[in-house]
């Protein structure tokens, strides 16, 4: 299963991404996490120690060596198919069964620039999503940028994750539209910090059409892991109860 998380910045994906992934590992999958979003801090949640790990995006060495081109070119030749299968297992970093892996991102040209950084992370996407098995989560940016045709049929699941508020409603349809244009039929939404019935029926009521699976309810156990920059405790009744009921969405419709 493939799972790519998505959502304005600040509702809670990262958390959503984490408890995912290491609800399933402590079910006894293997997991592969990967952090997409510029804004790097899916290690913090899932507990692993980031400050050595390089982004993929800036490997220059490796870029060169897969695709034949120096990083920050534009243009020019080189290889539109790097080898990139032994990328996860080489790169990721592990603990307590799920494994880590940084994508980073290009900040010239747009996420759809003609350059070899951009390339490797596209052919990297392609096969996590194509070819791992078990279960690959991915923490997504509000703009999808690593995802597009060539990808789509592979995720089982887009997830936007929304919180009771119209900005993020409005991030929730602009990532649908996103979805549509690369063929992503498959999406479905999160509520986050839900504090009542009231902000559950807001969400219902507004996301037009888009799914809404599961809610995480306001946790002073999130926020306090928050502060702690530690991963919010799975044995939390609250949270185990959301994720358990959102697993078990996702498997059903993946049956």
């Amino acid at each position: 299963m493939k799972i790519a998380i998505s959502g304005k910045g600040g509702v809670g994906k990262t958390t959503l991404a984490s408890l995912l992934a290491r609800y399933w590992a402590r079910k006894g999958y293997r997991v592969l996490a990967v952090d997409a979003d510029p804004d790097a801090n899916l290690g913090a949640a899932l507990g692993i120690d980031t400050s050595e790990i390089v982004p993929i995006a800036k490997m220059e060495k490796l870029i060169f060596e897969r695709t034949g081109a120096q990083p920050g070119t534009v243009g020019g030749f080189f290889k539109l198919n790097p080898r990139v299968d032994d990328l996860p297992e080489a790169l990721g970093k592990e603990k307590d069964g799920v494994k880590l892996l940084i994508m980073g991102t290009v900040k010239k040209g747009g996420g759809g620039c003609i350059c070899p950084e951009s390339t490797l992370l596209k052919a990297l996407m392609i096969h996590l999503v194509l070819y791992e098995k078990d279960r690959v989560i991915m923490d997504m940016e509000a703009g999808i940028e690593h995802l597009g045709r060539g990808t789509a049929q592979g995720v089982n699941r887009l997830i936007i994750v929304v919180e009771p508020g119209q900005r993020s409603i409005e991030t929730a349809a602009k990532v649908r539209q996103l979805t549509k244009d690369i063929g992503l039929q498959k999406v479905a939404a999160v509520g986050s910090k839900v504090r009542n019935e009231q902000q559950e029926q807001f969400l219902r009521k507004h996301l037009d059409g888009i799914p809404l699976i599961g809610i995480i309810p306001f946790s002073e156990e999130i926020a306090a892991a928050d502060l702690e920059n530690r991963p919010p405790s799975l044995d939390d009744p609250a949270i185990a109860k959301a994720i358990e009921e959102i697993v078990a969405a996702l498997e059903e419709e993946a049956a």
